[in-house]
């Protein structure tokens, strides 16, 4: 059985000149589309099983999670339910299922993910009901990133946001490692939950699940875990309007060849969004994930 360290895939850091010419900001991209299962939630997942003695996991995901937590079940011997919504990414249901995980499609028009996982929870009272984002074991998976990003001269890093996991455990692993770089989140405006919530000065939730193109923020709040963490450490989140997260995964294939979701193209689609704040400065963009719908992929290269 392998620790976390050992399971997951280091980061991959990628200077693009044709991005840096084209933007005229000195950019590094810190991509996690190489990472088991595609994404970053690996961390979290593998950290999540690993940590427990549960035989079955029923989690919640609009994709990335769900098969980043069906293969740590694969990879520890543990049994597996996710709860996704019909519309998810079909590349991303297929994966679930292609490491043995059951996909329980729901409309979340008619059953919301929490219910769900309520009547899943009473016939199963012995699973262990894994979030996405909101449990602590999940943070501290996910600051193996920041781990890697502190050592490094960034003056910013950009970090989507969805329901807070990811940015959480990087502000905790900066914390840990006195490092300096200041943390910018990127959220899709039409899903800005966090944004209007460090406005107000309380947790924000939506109204019903935003139908961004970045189907990685698809939900309702940050989580109650994830919210004062981001309330007493982050200053700043770019609201992203959804041309400029389709425009940004375009860049991201034809300057950086690379293959992003438009969960993971946020960082950048917030760098164009407001490129004064980030003139002059070395700027690390982290991309999430790569597990695209190929019609959807087909399209926005369209």
């Amino acid at each position: 059985m392998m620790n976390l360290l050992e399971a997951i895939r280091p980061t991959t850091l990628i200077r693009s000149s044709k991005l840096i010419d084209n933007l005229g900001i000195d950019i590094t991209i810190a991509t996690e589309t190489f990472q088991h299962t595609g994404s970053f939630k690996f961390r979290a997942a593998y950290n999540v099983v690993l940590n427990n003695d549960n035989d079955e996991f029923v989690g919640v995901s609009s994709g990335n999670f769900g098969q980043a937590l069906a293969y740590a079940c694969k990879l520890l011997g543990r049994k597996c339910t996710v709860i996704m919504p019909a519309n998810s990414a079909s590349v991303k249901v297929e994966a679930v299922r292609s490491f043995g995980a059951t996909a329980d499609l729901i409309d979340v028009n008619v059953v919301s993910r929490a219910e769900r996982l309520k009547q899943l929870a009473s016939e199963r009272p012995n699973a262990y009901l894994a979030s996405a984002y909101d449990d602590q074991l999940v943070i501290d998976g996910n600051s193996t990133l920041g781990d890697e990003l502190a050592g490094h001269n960034f003056d910013a890093v950009v970090v989507p946001i969805g329901g807070g996991g990811l940015i959480s455990g990087i502000i905790q692993s900066f914390e840990r490692n006195a490092c300096k770089t200041e943390i910018i989140g990127a959220e899709p405006a039409m899903a800005n939950d966090a944004a209007r919530s460090l406005t107000a000065g309380e947790l924000v939730a939506n109204e019903s699940e935003p139908q961004t193109i970045a189907d990685g923020t698809r939900t309702l709040s940050l989580g109650k875990l994830n919210w004062p963490i981001i309330q007493n450490d982050l200053r700043t989140i770019v609201e992203v309007p959804e041309n400029l997260i389709i425009e940004a995964t375009r860049h991201l294939f034809t300057l950086a060849n690379l293959k992003s979701e438009p969960t993971g193209a946020l960082s950048l689609g917030a760098l164009m969004a407001n490129p004064d704040k980030f003139g002059g400065k070395q700027v690390c963009l982290v991309v999430t994930g790569g597990n695209v719908d190929g019609k959807v992929y087909k399209n926005i290269l369209r």
